[in-house]
């Protein structure tokens, strides 16, 4: 799943009169909670790695190695490292 719980750009389109507390003047705090803990992936640091995400802000992705560019290969560890190990073909 790769959206967050609530959209603003979508709050803000559908928002009520702002004079009246509506978006987009006023984003509750709860709600962006929501996609904050929806975002925060759980997982080991050092397979995490910095990069620049929608609207260029700063965003995480997976340390993943190269794929093989010939042969089968699956992804797995072997000695503690991530990485691609040649298989049989299915």
């Amino acid at each position: 799943m790769n959206t967050p719980p609530l959209s603003f750009a979508s709050l803000a389109q559908t928002a009520p009169n702002p004079a009246s507390g509506g978006y987009p003047y006023r984003i509750r705090g709860t709600d962006l909670d929501k996609n904050f803990v929806f975002a925060t992936l759980q997982i080991d640091p050092t397979l995490v790695q910095s990069a620049i995400g929608a609207g260029g802000h700063q965003t995480r992705k997976l340390k993943i190695p190269a794929v093989p560019s010939t042969g089968t290969h699956v992804l797995g560890a072997k000695d503690g490292t991530l990485q691609w190990l040649p298989t049989e073909e299915c």
